[in-house]
């Protein structure tokens, strides 16, 4: 494909452009194939309330956007090649990149946070590599409930009665051009993985955004709702939101000598593991993402580090030198790509930067450790924790970081003003 070839498909007439919002929940607008050659060249203008709206699209008095400046326009253009859908036909998918009027990058936008550090990381002599793997709930749309019971993981006998949506998913997003490299039931009833191949930081933060609405859209053409929510069900696992981590230099792993983790992949760690809990809000943005935090439940609840250690936050992968990395376990499958890999990847090039080196690696269950530093184990300590953290203001600026915050303390406030179904059944007849 030649640079900016943004030519569409055969037989396209509808070009479906969106970019990632707040929470990075794909939005944009349906577009004419006839229109679409003005789009490329002058943009699509949209509100840049897109940018500081909640998962709802409730919208607040926020930094640089706001009811005293009208929720003024910014521009959408093509990021890449229109693909086309395997499901539509005659439709093709697209993501957007984010400008100004003022032809400038729009200071609020997530993915702005990410491409600085990705630049930064460049100027250092790396190419930052991430694999990303999300897990997600199936659910009957209307009673929001698994079709299937048990949890059998793993289980290839639950993976065929699966394949009627999960193949699709896997196949005809890998069509649109996200490498998708494998599924698996996961441990609960409805539960599943998919996992995308590792790639460029931008580029797989920006399939994450696109892969999120696609497998929405596959599931309910099969007559499924899919959910990335952290925690649907108090009983079973949560979704979570794991990142693998490396360096790249001269087409080789930067963190890797003899299938190793070498000192350069240690200092990353370390830069990880030393700001882990005060970025914890990048990873968790509502309540309900802290309900997935729980000792013993495969979610880390401290900043320890081990080889092949599932109990731990920070797993160290080693092998053939492509396959050494870093794997970050806390995030839920929810939050924001841009800016969870953004605050981790500063993390962990301030530990080159500055040398760092990491605690001894958990040998066992880091559920047990007593003197690892705890993660939050709730989000008004996770919100504390981001208002303090310099690196989170460095990362986002002030803007974004105070609309995530916003935004959380939002989140705080409503279900604090709540009466629960729970509090009902346990208290309506009984006082």
């Amino acid at each position: 494909m030649k640079q900016n070839d943004f030519s569409l498909p055969s037989g396209t007439h509808t070009v479906a452009l969106g970019m990632g919002d707040l929470n990075g929940i794909m939005r944009g607008k349906r577009i004419p194939a006839s229109n679409w050659e003005t789009v490329c060249k002058g943009g699509n203008a949209l509100s840049m309330a897109l940018l500081a709206i909640d998962m709802t699209s409730d919208v607040w008095d926020t930094p640089y956007v706001n009811f005293d400046n009208g929720y003024p326009d910014m521009h959408m253009f093509p990021l890449s090649k229109p693909v086309a859908s395997p499901w539509e036909d005659g439709v093709a998918f697209c993501m957007a990149r984010a400008e100004g009027m003022d032809h400038k990058p729009v200071p609020i936008d997530p993915r702005g946070a990410l491409v600085a550090q990705v630049e930064r990381a460049a100027a250092m002599g790396y190419e930052v590599k991430t694999g990303t793997e999300l897990e997600f709930y199936l659910l009957d749309p209307e009673t929001l409930q698994p079709k299937d019971q048990g949890i059998q993981v793993y289980s290839m006998a639950r993976a065929a009665e699966m394949e009627h949506v999960l193949g699709p998913i896997r196949q005809q997003i890998n069509e649109l051009g996200i490498p998708i490299e494998q599924s698996n039931p996961e441990y609960a009833p409805g539960q599943v993985e998919v996992n995308i191949r590792y790639d460029e930081a931008l580029r797989s933060a920006d399939q994450v955004v696109m892969f999120r609405a696609l497998v929405k859209k596959l599931a309910h053409v099969h007559g499924y709702l899919a959910t990335f929510m952290a925690k649907p069900f108090i009983d079973q696992s949560g979704n979570g939101f794991h990142v693998h981590y490396s360096l790249w230099k001269g087409g080789k792993n930067a963190f890797a000598t003899k299938g190793k983790l070498n000192a350069t992949g240690k200092s990353f760690l370390a830069g990880l593991q030393n700001n882990m809990a005060d970025i914890a809000l990048t990873g968790s943005t509502t309540p309900n993402a802290f309900r997935r935090r729980q000792p013993y439940s495969f979610c880390p609840t401290n900043a320890s580090w081990g080889y092949d250690n599932r109990t731990v936050g920070l797993r160290v992968i080693e092998g053939s030198d492509s396959a050494v990395r870093v794997e970050k376990r806390d995030a839920s499958a929810d939050c924001n790509p841009y800016y969870l890999l953004a605050c981790d990847i500063a993390a962990g090039l301030d530990g080159i930067e500055q040398g760092l080196e990491p605690s001894a690696p958990c040998l066992g269950n880091a559920y047990e450790l007593e003197d690892a530093m705890p993660l939050p184990g709730d989000l008004p300590e996770a919100i504390e924790r981001a208002r303090h953290s310099d690196l989170m203001k460095q990362v986002l600026g002030e803007d974004r970081r105070t609309i995530l915050i916003q935004q959380a303390e939002r989140e705080l406030e409503f279900l604090a003003n709540q009466v629960t179904p729970v509090e009902m059944d346990r208290y309506v007849r009984n006082f």
